[in-house]
């Protein structure tokens, strides 16, 4: 038995912003990142509209890129001082993700982060509150997903937190609030999405639900995301509808050893992190290349490519992500990545621990190729030279 789980509301389109309005509700906490939402005056929106049902509104501000398990906690005990009934995220996948892991914390106190790493293994939300989320940018689509994103900087790990439980009640996907990304952010979030829909396709869990929704999100990346990080505001706002139907389709379909990877080489070095986007950007070429000495794993990459009016081969849809990185002035490894801030040596020495972790990690189960520490090894080894994958 397969399930598929969405928001039960997705409002959608320039404004939606104000769907805020129709939230029923007494209490709401605003989990926000950095600054830009409140800069650019969408903070201000979002607490006037929730007034406006008639909430009390209290800001938790401040959640980092990339948000640690101490932020999270943060958060939590906030939640419990205070007793919201929504949750409301507004920005990047960042404070949406941190503002999911708090929310099961207000909830049971109890429960500890190494009880929420076992994926599935969430308690049962919504005694307390239900959650809305408006993501600014156009990759993670956490609006739409079951997963959350918190590293533990202790150990320099990213962890992947998944179960239903945490797909939001409510998405907003407003593309106002696109508008206002940094041309960087556009290219990584972009591909960000590209790679959770071609993940999700040929994913084994992939389904008839899933497909049709991948399958559109990679033509519409494909066709709007160079657009949009050349300033083109219309493929910003289909960008925007992009992401979103990736993330419904990977978040009922699952992902690969894309995102493992991702996920295992973000934090571990001390040169800097490896953005999550940019890092998938990376490592999808290669990883394809991996995948598709698989027979369906190949015939699905075919009828991507074919899709996208190329050649029907993994080689042509390589070739097409190849193309893309190019004009998005993404790197082809970690070698190059911002100038070289990755140490060769650093990277050498931690390869078989990071190659270990990759494996370990909860998204590799749905690869359609399965994959040992020692093989896991070369590839990362391969992203990091830019070499053949001929294993």
């Amino acid at each position: 038995m397969l399930r598929f789980t969405i928001p039960r509301d997705v409002y959608h389109g320039k404004g939606s912003i104000e769907a805020l309005k129709t939230l029923t509700g007494t209490k709401a906490i605003v989990v926000v990142g950095g600054g830009s939402m409140k800069r650019f005056g969408f903070l201000d929106k979002v607490v006037e509209y929730l007034k406006e049902a008639g909430m009390e509104v209290q800001l938790f501000e401040g959640v980092e890129p990339d948000p640690s398990v101490e932020t999270v906690m943060k958060g939590a005990e906030a939640m419990r001082e205070f007793q919201p009934d929504w949750i409301v995220s507004i920005g990047g996948g960042s404070p949406i993700d941190a503002a999911k892991a708090m929310w099961a914390f207000y909830e049971y106190p109890e429960t500890t982060f190494e009880d929420l790493c076992i994926p599935f293994n969430f308690p049962t939300l919504r005694t307390k509150a239900k959650f809305c989320a408006i993501p600014s940018t156009s990759g993670t689509a956490t609006e739409v997903t079951a997963f959350s994103v918190i590293t533990d900087y202790s150990k320099g790990i990213k962890y992947p937190l998944a179960d239903f439980n945490i797909t939001p009640d409510v998405a907003i996907v407003d593309p106002d609030l696109a508008e206002t990304m940094p041309k960087k952010l556009t290219a990584h979030t972009g591909m960000d999405a590209m790679t959770h829909a071609i993940e999700a396709y040929v994913s084994t869990l992939n389904s008839d639900y899933t497909d049709p929704l991948a399958l559109h999100a990679i033509k519409m990346v494909s066709e709007n995301l160079v657009k949009s990080y050349n300033g083109d505001m219309e493929a910003r706002a289909k960008m925007h509808n992009a992401q979103c139907l990736a993330g419904m389709a990977f978040s009922n379909a699952l992902l690969g050893i894309v995102h493992s990877m991702a996920h295992k080489t973000g934090a571990a070095y001390s040169g800097g992190h490896i953005v999550h986007g940019c890092a998938n950007a990376m490592y999808l070429p290669k990883v394809i290349k991996y995948n598709s000495k698989d027979e369906t794993a190949a015939k699905r990459y075919g009828q991507i490519a074919s899709f996208l009016g190329l050649e029907p081969s993994a080689d042509a849809l390589i070739k097409h992500i190849n193309g893309m990185n190019k004009e998005l002035d993404i790197p082809s490894c970690i070698k190059d990545y911002e100038g070289g801030i990755i140490d060769e040596k650093e990277f050498l020495e931690k390869l078989p621990k990071v190659a270990e972790l990759a494996v370990g990690d909860a998204c590799t189960g749905s690869n359609p190729r399965a994959i040992t520490p020692e093989v896991m090894e070369k590839l990362l080894y391969s992203c990091y030279y830019d070499t053949e994958v001929d294993f």
